[in-house]
């Protein structure tokens, strides 16, 4: 790599912070689409319509920002609003002729994305319809997605191993009796990459491989946690209900059909990069053309997959900057109320969620006088991580 190259790949970082403004732009947004969606989900109201309005406010809120820079900044959804209810487990963003509404007590994932000038943040939140506390499994399924996730941010941290990350939020779900849905996979990013090449397994088996990677100052993380009360293992039940997508960017083929061919011309115009829903093209021509562009590998798909009917699941997904002060967690939602079922008394669990967030200063300066839950990281709405939201949260 030539200095030049690593010049410009030193200020893609985190070293820069005009960088650091434009992810914590980002996620400001996507934290805002986020509490939009969850103040909008009530019983009655059309998944399509919650997809949309996340969205919406997304595009309409980073065409606000960077308007006046000299160079034209790429900015919108990094990616697409999804709704899954209750067994759905992710990637629910029907088509507009979807008739799906919430109803009460449903419980509720959504997952979405904003990027400015290529630099993604992500969020995913669980959300149950109902007034009052969450109790009974439910709530344990959430308050397991939510330690669990609490454990990663204090492991996600430079020196310690991805594997340090699966192993530990494994054990965080047994404690409540549930499972970390398999397959799941939390990743590095970059700009215009929202998958990167780091990644942290959900969970290991001999199926599924990662290579061991170590974590590092001023990298970004996408942190996803799925959790289950069922099995954790996701099945795909309908090819026909994914509607989301993003290129291939490595891959080239010749479509044969003109359908195709006008869709994958739609394709690489609107979304060339970032992941999309199928809503945005034109319907009619879409479910067709997007078969073959799919079947010669030009479009990935994110399947909706679904656990056993019955089975509880919860989604937290956030987006961690590991800054030089420490890990800075810069998407998120305050969880309601839950009453779980039993409390976390495992004395390694317990360890992780009184690590702090923030690097020890160096030197030998006066250490100010710190209040009570001194160490815990802010989040994003406010309120002290330092443990996990499993009591009164809203």
């Amino acid at each position: 790599m030539s200095d030049e190259e690593n010049k410009e790949e030193k200020e893609l970082d985190l070293t820069s912070a005009d960088v650091v403004t434009k992810y914590k732009n980002a996620a400001e947004i996507a934290n805002k689409a986020l509490q939009l969606v969850v103040a909008e989900c009530k019983a009655g109201v059309k998944v399509v319509d919650l997809c949309e309005k996340g969205d919406s406010l997304i595009r309409d809120l980073t065409a606000n920002v960077f308007k006046h820079s000299k160079k034209k900044i790429e900015k919108g959804v990094a990616f697409p609003t999804c709704v899954s209810l209750n067994n759905t487990v992710c990637h629910n963003s029907p088509l507009a002729s979807d008739e799906s509404v919430v109803s009460a007590g449903d419980i509720v994932k959504i997952d979405l994305g904003c990027h400015i000038d290529g630099f993604v943040t992500v969020v995913a939140h669980t959300h149950v319809v109902q007034d009052g506390p969450v109790t009974g499994r439910a709530a344990d399924v959430l308050a397991a997605a939510n330690t669990a996730a609490e454990v990663a941010l204090r492991l996600v941290k430079p020196g310690k191993k991805n594997k340090d990350v699966t192993e530990a939020i494994q054990k965080v779900a047994a404690a409540y009796d549930c499972k970390i849905a398999e397959g799941v996979l939390s990743h590095q990013m970059k700009q215009f990459v929202i998958d990167a090449n780091k990644v942290i397994l959900s969970v290991s088996n001999p199926e599924t491989r990662v290579d061991d990677a170590e974590f590092e100052e001023n990298e970004v993380y996408a942190i996803d946690i799925i959790t289950s009360t069922g099995e954790g293992k996701p099945k795909l039940l309908d090819e026909k209900q994914t509607t989301v997508y993003k290129r291939a960017v490595d891959k080239n083929y010749h479509l044969k059909m003109k359908t195709s061919r006008f869709i994958f011309s739609e394709i690489n115009t609107k979304f060339p990069i970032m992941p999309f829903t199928a809503r945005a093209l034109e319907e009619k021509r879409a479910r067709l053309g997007l078969v073959e562009c799919v079947n010669h590998d030009l479009l990935q798909p994110y399947p909706v997959l679904h656990e056993k009917p019955g089975d509880l699941v919860a989604h937290i997904k956030f987006t961690v900057l590991l800054m030089p002060n420490g890990s800075d967690r810069i998407t998120g939602h305050a969880l309601q109320e839950l009453q779980p079922t039993k409390p976390i008394e495992d004395p390694e669990i317990k360890a992780w969620l009184a690590l702090g967030t923030k690097a020890k200063k160096k030197g030998g300066g006066k250490k100010k006088k710190g209040k009570k839950g001194e160490g815990a990281e802010e989040t994003v709405d406010g309120e002290a991580a330092g443990e996990p939201e499993t009591m009164d949260t809203s």
